[in-house]
């Protein structure tokens, strides 16, 4: 997620030690004495139309600053890894750069990828390199002076770009999607949802809070905030009844509340899905694809701390991030287990106890381009149809856990038939033991009112509920059906999932790091 820009505070009186050129970007002094000039002493800053006017106290980048910025959208949209990863790193490497310059280039990085297919279209007009055209859009389009930056060329083509309409794009650039990706998304909603659900999609998330009801409750915490100043604005979330949206992006790594589990970064649609399973205080429930935690947490919160709740993944480095938060929620209930893959036998014991299972599967994440927005140019018809593979076969190992009468919850953060409605048809066509639940009766049936979907699945859009893009189906075991066992094998130790000295409700975590996820 991109920080929204500040404006340059007013000049700060120099420390006695400090001397010209061994200043920070925002005023501080710098680490390394000439190292934010360096950059503006290159042969190859372009020659500004006209100085900046030091009256205008608009955001704005140095021309230096914007050459670096240029080098980091090129490095990102090369996409060897995740946008976030890549800005953060570049960030470490930079450390004289203050708050206010790593806040505009990261700002201008995300959109530059959400508006990708549209800026491209309009830099293949332009002159000078393609990733400062792109940078320039970019800035312009957040409101960044270009005083003291773009050249009259520059100037000339934003002029020029003036006098194209949008609506003569063609619609996949409109939606800055990739075309194969809009195709998908326009023969499921139509050409008129399709750009709607885009534009949705480019803007930046809300920042969401989940209550843990095991410290207090969303009133007292929504009045603490409020007290705690004006930059959180807390207002309820709509649909989930732990739920709280703050107005902007305020840092919460030393507030109390969440530095004491009180509250938890969570998008609302997130949240959804644990009130979907809807587990109850001293049943068996697992968290299949448990990740860094966040479903845990509220599932285990949920549950009142009572129970058993098993947190199940591949990653022992998630896994680990779950630990921390889970320690700093104070939940005494779950187990953490690390698993080979979905198909491990260590968990075969468990066959047909489990009361709840939510399966929140490994998807192309295609509902999360709010906060993700690199996704859409990484992912690829083929590598979602290599996580098809995965996600059936996750599904129906987990399947295996739920005892007669029990609940499955299958759910992903994506918008593509082909890891929703087909995994989850598929699903009930080959296991006659389970039927489908209407989810959004699950839901009202907890006072939680969502507009009814075309289906019993349940469908999270950003443009209706102001979530994530999720997908949700719940299943119930029958009654009268037992699970099937898997076969035996002699090579796989047959010990029961237990308690030992390695977990969080016997172990004391580390402190949760300051970068939470919306999970």
């Amino acid at each position: 997620m991109a920080p929204t820009p500040l404006r340059p505070s007013s000049p700060k009186p120099r420390p006695k030690n400090d001397k010209p050129g061994n200043r920070r970007h925002d005023g501080a002094p710098s680490r390394n004495p000439g190292q934010n000039r360096r950059a503006e002493q290159r042969n190859d800053v372009p020659r500004p139309a006209r100085e900046r006017d030091p009256d205008d106290k608009s955001p704005f980048l140095s021309p230096g600053l914007a050459i670096d910025a240029e080098r980091l959208l090129e490095e990102v949209l090369r996409f060897d890894g995740a946008a976030d990863v890549t800005v953060s790193r570049h960030f470490r490497d930079r450390p004289a750069y203050g708050h206010r310059v790593r806040g505009l280039i990261a700002e201008a990085i995300y959109t530059a990828l959400r508006r990708r297919a549209e800026f491209s279209h309009y830099a293949a007009s332009g002159v000078g390199r393609f990733e400062r055209r792109l940078l320039l859009l970019a800035l312009r389009e957040n409101g960044v002076s270009l005083d003291g930056l773009a050249t009259e060329g520059e100037l000339a083509w934003f002029k020029h770009l003036a006098t194209i309409p949008r609506d003569t794009l063609p619609a996949p650039v409109r939606a800055n999607l990739p075309d194969w990706l809009y195709e998908r998304l326009a023969a499921r909603f139509g050409e008129a949802g399709a750009l709607e659900l885009a534009a949705a999609l480019d803007t930046a998330a809300p920042l969401d809070l989940r209550v843990n009801r095991l410290e207090s409750d969303r009133d007292t915490v929504m009045a603490q905030l409020a007290k705690a100043g004006p930059q959180y604005a807390p207002r309820p979330t709509p649909f989930a009844p732990d739920g709280i949206r703050l107005a902007g992006k305020p840092d919460l790594a030393r507030l109390p509340l969440f530095e004491y589990g009180v509250i938890e970064v969570q998008d609302e649609g997130s949240q959804l899905l644990a009130q979907l399973l809807a587990p109850r205080r001293g049943e068996m429930v697992v968290d299949f694809c448990a990740g860094a935690g966040g479903k845990t947490l509220a599932l285990g919160a949920l549950m009142r701390g009572t129970g058993r709740l098993y947190a199940f993944d591949v990653s022992d480095k998630r896994l680990a991030k779950a630990k921390q938060r889970i320690a700093k929620s104070k939940l005494q209930n779950v187990q953490l287990v690390t698993l080979a893959n979905e198909n491990d036998l260590r968990v075969k014991r468990l066959a047909g106890k489990i009361d709840r299972v939510l399966v929140d599967a490994p998807c192309s994440g295609l509902g999360t381009l709010r906060r993700n927005p690199d996704l859409k140019w990484r992912q690829s018809p083929e590598s979602v149809a290599e996580m098809n593979e995965k996600q059936r076969s996750i599904l129906a190992s987990a399947a295996r856990l739920v005892k007669p009468g029990g609940r499955l919850v299958y759910a992903t953060c994506s918008l593509l038939t082909e890891e929703n409605e087909a995994i989850a048809d598929a699903f009930l066509a080959a296991h006659p033991e389970f039927e489908r639940l209407d989810a959004y009766e699950l839901l009202r049936a907890q006072r939680i009112e969502l507009p009814a979907g075309a289906s019993p699945y349940l469908q999270l859009l950003p443009q209706v509920h102001g979530t994530d893009g999720f997908f949700a189906a719940a299943f119930e075991r029958k009654a009268d059906a037992a699970p099937k066992k898997p076969a035996a094998r002699a090579d796989v130790d047959d010990t029961a999932i237990a308690p030992d000295a390695a977990d969080p409700a016997s172990t004391p975590a580390a402190p949760a790091d300051d970068t939470p996820a919306a999970d």
